[in-house]
């Protein structure tokens, strides 16, 4: 992409490709690869290929709220957190899109029950999205995604 796009320190952004219309990011430049929150996570293989199923409270302190996803795995990686834990996680590449934006990133899978935010948007992520943080503002590109989960009635278990 060639012109740069400014956002905030934290966007509602969506991962269609998993069937997620929309999250919370929080845009975290000390941190190389973005990450998902994930739970129940399984690994299955599909026509030969290694993925992963795994489900999501995509809106924070909304347990009733489920999402079930699945990706082909391109990696396991050993990932240090913010606290200097390491562990070993899934990577996956699924396409971002973040306003008018749309661009693949590679996603590594977590629970984060107990973080303020479902997902953080890693530096790799920005950089190949041309993005710009101005940690001074939030939600540069709208809070519109939020309504979402409003207009839409979600079941926790398939088939209720």
């Amino acid at each position: 992409m060639s012109d740069k796009s400014e956002i905030g320190w934290k966007e509602w952004v969506a991962l269609p490709e998993l069937g997620i219309p929309a999250i919370k990011a929080k845009v975290d430049t000390g941190a190389r690869t973005s990450t998902l929150h994930a739970f129940q996570v399984e690994e299955n293989r599909v026509d030969g290929q290694k993925n992963v199923h795994f489900q999501i409270h995509p809106l924070r302190n909304r347990n009733d709220l489920v999402l079930n996803c699945e990706a082909p795995i391109i990696d396991r990686r050993l990932v240090r957190d913010s606290g200097g834990h390491e562990e070993d996680r899934y990577v996956i590449v699924a396409e971002i899109a973040l306003g008018d934006r749309k661009w693949p990133i590679e996603i590594t899978l977590t629970n984060r029950d107990d973080m303020l935010f479902r997902m953080l948007l890693g530096r790799t992520a920005m950089i190949d999205g041309g993005l710009i943080v101005d940690p001074a503002r939030s939600y540069l590109h709208g809070k519109s995604l939020r309504a979402v989960y409003r207009r839409k009635k979600h079941k926790k278990n398939p088939g209720d």
